[in-house]
């Protein structure tokens, strides 16, 4: 989470640690004209480290491992950084800030509200999912994001779960139109929880 101005291929550059993914990462941002050639420099310098190219299928399967949540898919108009295990980001210090009041209303305060969790099965999930204790019972949340880890050798999916922290460990059903797929509640980061892998 930091940033540097410097040249990268003699070309005026900002250069950001930050990851998307998880990994040890960096943006490097030039003027629209440069990033052909920025592209190309940093790739030709890059194989002699094992450099490889990915696309966004790889890097969202990436993020879901760690937990990472995209805005607009882990969250909606209802969602709060709590929610999200991100009320760490809310300076707690601060006198005031936009949204400060809303955060302390009852409703803002229910254990039964929706929160992040992570889920596994024998079987992919579909992104939109609902999730219920059993059949025919009442939806309690549902599948945000839905992946094959090749990583983990199983399907991971996050989602959105009524009380979901205090569920971790607990069987959930997903119904489908022509079953119902066995699901368990677990922590939303399936893989380098300490986040090792960011120091490099």
């Amino acid at each position: 989470m930091s940033v540097r101005e410097g040249r990268v291929h003699d070309i005026p550059a900002r250069l950001f640690r930050v990851s998307f993914t998880g990994e040890l990462g960096y943006e490097i941002n030039v003027p629209a004209d440069y990033g052909d050639a920025v592209w190309q420099a940093v790739y030709t310098a890059g194989e002699r480290h094992g450099i490889a190219p990915y696309g966004t299928e790889a890097m969202h399967v990436l993020r879901a491992e760690k937990g990472y949540i995209i805005v607009g898919q882990e969250t909606d108009g209802t969602i709060i950084p709590a929610d999200l295990g991100l009320d760490w980001t809310i300076g707690k210090a601060k006198r005031d800030f936009v949204g400060k009041r809303s955060l302390s209303r009852p409703d803002m305060l229910r254990e039964d509200r929706k929160q992040l969790v992570g889920l596994v099965s024998s079987e992919q999930l579909e992104e939109g999912a609902q999730l219920v204790e059993h059949a025919g019972g009442p939806m309690l949340g549902h599948v945000t994001s839905a992946y094959w880890s090749e990583t983990l050798h199983r399907p991971i999916a996050l989602a959105l779960l009524s009380g979901g922290r205090s569920r971790t460990g607990d069987a959930l059903y997903v119904p489908m139109p022509d079953r119902t797929i066995a699901v368990r509640v677990t922590d939303p980061v399936f893989y380098d929880k300490p986040s090792k892998r960011l120091d490099g």
